[in-house]
């Protein structure tokens, strides 16, 4: 059998920080075993496990890897809003007249990821 992607590893100055917005950003939970000031906290969401490690560099370029996000119960613009609420922040905007198109958002750290249209928006 091949290998399975057991989470996705994202390095960042304060796992246990950065745990809590994902984890709020996906309708996650943060490991029971993890604690403020561990040098790593896992996030667990339907379809993700995203492990943070705290490490002393800092974020110096823009990700080789990022998440696509897909809002299921709301629009990809009602999602950027929300998610925005959570602390992370616009950084580029795609959306199309048409509809078509992503907002690439940054988390607290500085990480990008995008917000795709939902499933219905799709359809």
């Amino acid at each position: 059998m091949a290998s399975l992607v057991r989470h996705i590893t994202i390095d960042c100055s304060d796992a246990y920080s950065l745990a809590q917005f994902w984890a709020a950003a996906l309708d996650g939970a943060i490991s029971d075993e993890d604690f403020p000031g561990d040098p790593e906290a896992l996030v667990t969401a339907d379809g993700a496990a995203l492990l943070f490690v705290t490490v002393p560099d800092a974020k110096a370029v823009k990700n080789r890897v990022h998440l696509d996000l897909q809002p299921q119960d709301r629009s990809r613009d009602e999602e950027v809003e929300r998610i925005a609420a959570l602390g992370a922040t616009v950084v580029g905007d795609r959306r199309n007249a048409d509809g078509t198109g992503w907002v690439t958002m940054a988390d607290p750290e500085g990480n990008e990821f995008c917000v795709e249209r939902s499933v219905g928006e799709r359809g």
